[in-house]
């Protein structure tokens, strides 16, 4: 691995796209991700597809940045890429209590099993 990070950012267009050294298990990491892979004259062009949504675009594009740096990539992610934790957009469910999981009697005018 090189000591250069791989580089994920938001072009000029509107395009999110990966530069810096990206190896054969980096590219399927990022193919994982929903990035799709363009060849060029020198090389490869990585980057997601057009027309889904900055949300999709930022969802994927920390996928990949969180995938890589767990595989233990140096990664540098464009800040205005960084998806919201699902923490901090959805409220916290309640917790069960215990009362919640004990044994209830069955309503009334249920029908019961005879016991043989």
């Amino acid at each position: 691995m090189s000591d250069e990070p791989i580089r994920i950012t938001r072009g000029q267009g509107g395009e999110v796209d990966v530069e810096g050294p990206v190896d054969g298990f980096a590219a399927s990491v990022l193919k994982r991700a929903g990035f799709d892979t363009y060849p060029q004259l020198r090389g490869v062009w990585i980057r997601l597809p057009f027309d889904l949504g900055r949300t999709w675009e930022n969802e994927h594009a920390t996928w990949a940045a969180d995938m890589l740096t767990a595989a233990r990539y140096s990664v540098d992610l464009d800040p205005g890429l960084r998806a919201v934790p699902p923490a901090a957009s959805a409220p916290v469910a309640p917790r069960r209590t215990k009362t919640a999981m004990t044994a209830q009697s069955a309503p009334v005018g249920t029908p019961r099993l005879r016991q043989r």
